[in-house]
């Protein structure tokens, strides 16, 4: 098992901003502990996003606009931050996983550069999911869209992180897939998901008691889906491509915005 200890961890927040976001942070290193500190500190890459959408629509709630537009404007901003590699790598994903064909040519229709039917009806679905859900939230208050637009995108992360855990095999030999598959500790896995369960409940605590639990509730069950997402992928690819990761990102953040809808 890596050393955590010997994790770079400047490097490792160099990693996961360089590669997770559009931000202009240059990744240094592209080694085997760099990656296991970027797949770690993808939670935090998520905050950003998810603080960045959240202003957003909170920006635009204050010069007026209604829920809808700003629920867009939330789920916007993170394919903007991410040049929708995310959305991209969840259509590759469907209609590899949809073909119904082998593991070899289910990725090689993967790399293909065009999008099939199942990508654009998965794609379809997923932003309609998100977009109704953000706007639910922001219709009931500012505080409560921000709070999901935050959560989302973290837990969205977070999923990241436990799918680079020891014991998820790459599908491929090269890609970001190969480089990040297997680096994270099991255990350091366990923690950053319970590290990030409890401060989406903290934030919770600020909106309503009742957000308390949902947040928390939130977070697990997208990591329960995107968990199932990735052993279905493993058991159909044989491991975890670029396209996996993105995949596993947009479902737990849309399992995660659907279970803050509910209840308001």
């Amino acid at each position: 098992m890596p050393d955590p200890s010997k994790t770079p961890w400047p490097d490792g927040l160099r990693f996961a901003f360089g590669t997770l976001t559009v931000l202009p942070v240059k990744v240094t290193r592209w080694d085997r502990d760099a990656a296991r500190g970027g797949m770690l500190c993808a939670p935090l890459a998520g905050l950003v996003v998810g603080g960045c959408a959240a202003l957003a629509g909170v920006v635009l709630l204050a010069l007026g606009a209604g829920a809808l537009l700003a629920a867009v404007a939330s789920a916007a901003v993170p394919a903007v931050l991410t040049r929708g590699l995310h959305l991209d790598g969840l259509a590759d994903t469907a209609d590899g996983l949809g073909s119904g064909k082998p593991a070899e040519d289910a990725l090689r229709i993967m790399k293909q550069s065009d999008i099939g039917p199942f990508g654009v009806i998965t794609l379809v679905l997923v932003l309609l999911a998100q977009v109704a859900a953000l706007a639910q939230a922001y219709g009931d208050s500012w505080a409560r869209g921000a709070l999901a637009a935050v959560v989302s995108a973290t837990a969205a992360r977070l999923a990241l992180t436990l799918a680079a855990r020891a014991g998820v095999p790459a599908a491929r030999p090269e890609g970001l897939g190969a480089a990040v598959a297997g680096v994270v500790p099991v255990r350091a896995a366990v923690v950053a998901a319970v590290v990030v369960a409890g401060a989406a409940a903290a934030g919770g605590a600020l909106v309503g008691t009742y957000d308390v639990v949902r947040t928390a509730v939130a977070v697990v069950a997208a990591l329960t889906v995107a968990e199932l997402l990735l052993r279905h992928c493993t058991r159909r690819l044989g491991g975890v491509t670029g396209d996996v990761f993105g995949g596993l990102a947009e479902t737990a953040a849309t399992v995660s915005l659907v279970v803050l809808s509910l209840g308001q």
